[in-house]
């Protein structure tokens, strides 16, 4: 469907802008520790939206409910995952490091429910 493809390449325009910003404007901001989760939030980022621009091709072949809870869950993965990484590195909010796990747990679930609909198929 093409607004998962929509999404998907906006998330992608976003992960390169802050890959960018990460590389160039946070270096001599940021400690080294910091830095590194900065950079983990934006390829998890980048690898999702990805996933999603994927399904989005996918979702041309397969009925719209095989795919649509997988993106969910990628987008919710992307905000808990990414979004608190991103939180934590730039202000410090290290008490969100327990949200970024729920983020991951998403992010797995999608992949396996993308899989196991796919699996289902006739």
């Amino acid at each position: 469907m093409k607004s998962y493809i929509a999404i998907g390449a906006i998330l992608s325009a976003i992960g390169i802008l802050f890959g960018a910003f990460g590389s160039h404007s946070l270096k001599s901001k940021l400690n080294p520790e910091q830095l590194m989760v900065f950079d983990i939030a934006t390829r998890y980022l980048m690898y999702h939206a990805m996933g999603i621009f994927g399904i989005g091709i996918l979702a041309y072949s397969v009925p719209e409910s095989v795919v649509k809870i997988p993106v969910i869950f990628m987008l919710v993965g992307i905000l808990l995952f990414s979004g608190s990484l991103y939180l934590i590195s730039l202000k410090g909010f290290s008490k969100l490091g327990i949200i970024t796990p729920i983020g991951g747990t998403a992010f797995i679930v999608s992949w396996v429910l993308l899989a196991i609909n796919i699996y289902k198929l006739p």
